[in-house]
């Protein structure tokens, strides 16, 4: 029996920085896909399987310990950035209402995002939040990328029912999910892929939009 595909091997995966602030953020280059999710959705341990790496993004017994916008550039094909979990944990309440506008003003006004990926447990419903995760993605033309994660802790029979009841929620095809295993690896070749395609989604719009702008005069 053949393996599935599980993607590609990754050469290098390295960090690059940690922002706060737009001008934090490494220069413009790269497309990027944003990881977004609930505290203690699996999106650490997303990142290290999708990079083949196991500390890439530490993964933390105590949920919400990601309180910077993290960077890290992979096989110099794309960037990952790390949002910080949605649920904040144990931590001061005016680091929480920093959070809310740190996280939207990256996503709503990054050049450089290709993509977001938002993760929902697939054994827990989607609420506000993830909805205007979605809302967003659609307004700015991104590729919005679904990922149900923890998807070995469901019985293979409840898996198909949960993922509908998701797509329900947030007024989407369930092909738009993708089910992701830590344990087992499912779904990283199908992550991959559609990373990939959203890549070149935006590399290819940059390059008309390049085409489109005129060149300046010539100079005396």
């Amino acid at each position: 029996m053949s393996q599935p595909d599980q993607g590609p091997n990754i050469v290098e995966a390295i960090y690059l920085t940690t922002a706060v602030t737009p001008e934090q953020y490494p220069p413009d280059g790269l497309p990027e896909v944003a990881f977004a999710g609930r505290s203690n959705v699996g999106k650490s341990s997303l990142l290290n399987t999708l990079t083949d790496r196991k500390r890439l993004a530490k993964v933390s017994r105590e949920p919400g310990r990601t309180r910077a916008i993290n960077f890290f550039e992979v096989d110099g094909r794309v960037r990952f950035v790390d949002l910080p979990g949605y649920g904040y944990a144990k931590v001061p309440r005016g680091m929480k209402a920093s959070w809310g506008p740190m996280v939207e003003t990256y996503l709503a006004t990054r050049p450089s995002l290709a993509a977001i990926a938002l993760l929902v447990d697939i054994r827990r419903a989607p609420e506000e939040w993830e909805r205007a995760v979605v809302q967003l993605a659609l307004e700015r033309g991104l590729y919005l990328l679904l990922v149900a994660t923890k998807a070995d802790q469901v019985p293979p029979g409840q898996r198909l029912p949960r993922i509908q009841s998701i797509a329900d929620r947030l007024l989407l095809r369930t092909s738009w999910i993708v089910p992701f295993s830590r344990l087992t690896r499912e779904g990283r070749g199908e992550l991959w892929r559609r990373i990939d395609g959203a890549c070149q989604r935006f590399q290819e719009a940059q390059a008309a939009r390049q085409q489109a702008t005129p060149a300046p005069p010539d100079q005396p």
